[in-house]
């Protein structure tokens, strides 16, 4: 089990979140660019992350794992990018297989399910195309819930399942512990499992699990900026995925 971070980290890092967001709502440019620097430290990690996948893609191996998804699957937040769900889920087939598996990891940091559509889609048909997948898992969504529309998200998700395998692991959203965005986010989820259910797909119970964690998974299950899981974060994600992708591997 990977530790998290000492609780006084998270009420800083909950502290600092709070003070960027009045900052910006009252004009405080000084102070909303203090504030928001554990944000932006992360997102200046997007390139290194990026690189790592790709660097990670040559390694071969008789099983196959395709990912799709946002920074989560990246792994911003993590300690190393192999430390997102996809790389904990990575690691676990591994040692349950006892042999290197090759992995090709799409996710794009910040993509909504438009962006996935259009820059993840194209490249998943092109891997297909010439390797079929053993598994491929999606979680996408997060991004939409700051522009809610629910029938674009519905459009969307629709569109990314239509071009990918008809077994492919579906997860929830998982929850924001903020009730501004909670109405949103089981919006959301209704729409992922009225989508898996006419489809037959299995559906990561994500929004449960990170759910459950409460007060002490907020404080101590997520990066600086108070976003983005940290590893043991990743690792209950890894979690809630490992059920339902172990049963690809029998």
């Amino acid at each position: 089990m990977f530790p998290g971070h000492s609780p006084a980290l998270g009420v800083k890092a909950l502290a600092l979140s709070a003070t960027a967001t009045l900052a910006k709502r009252f004009g405080q440019a000084r102070l909303f660019e203090i504030a928001n620097r554990p944000l932006m430290e992360l997102a200046e990690m997007q390139p290194v992350t990026a690189a790592w996948w790709r660097e990670r893609r040559k390694q071969p191996g008789e099983f196959h794992y395709l990912a799709l998804g946002d920074s989560t699957a990246q792994g911003i937040g993590a300690s190393v990018p192999g430390r997102s769900y996809v790389g904990q889920l990575a690691d676990r087939i591994e040692a349950q297989l006892d042999a290197p598996i090759a992995v090709t990891n799409l996710g794009v940091s910040g993509a909504p399910s438009d962006l996935c559509v259009r820059d993840q889609l194209p490249r998943a048909a092109k891997v297909l195309a010439k390797r079929q997948a053993d598994l491929v898992t999606l979680a996408i969504g997060a991004n939409d819930i700051a522009q809610w529309n629910p029938r674009a998200f519905h459009r969307n998700l629709n569109t990314i399942l239509d071009a990918l395998p008809s077994e492919t692991i579906l997860a929830e959203l998982p929850s924001f512990h903020l009730p501004k965005n909670e109405r949103k986010v089981h919006e959301a989820n209704g729409i992922v499992h009225v989508i898996a259910e006419a489809r037959h797909l299995s559906v990561v119970p994500l929004y449960a699990a990170t759910k459950a964690r409460g007060i002490n998974g907020i404080l101590t299950e997520f990066a600086g900026d108070a976003f983005h899981p940290n590893d043991r974060g990743y690792e209950v994600w890894a979690d809630a995925f490992w059920p339902l992708v172990r049963t690809r591997l029998t």
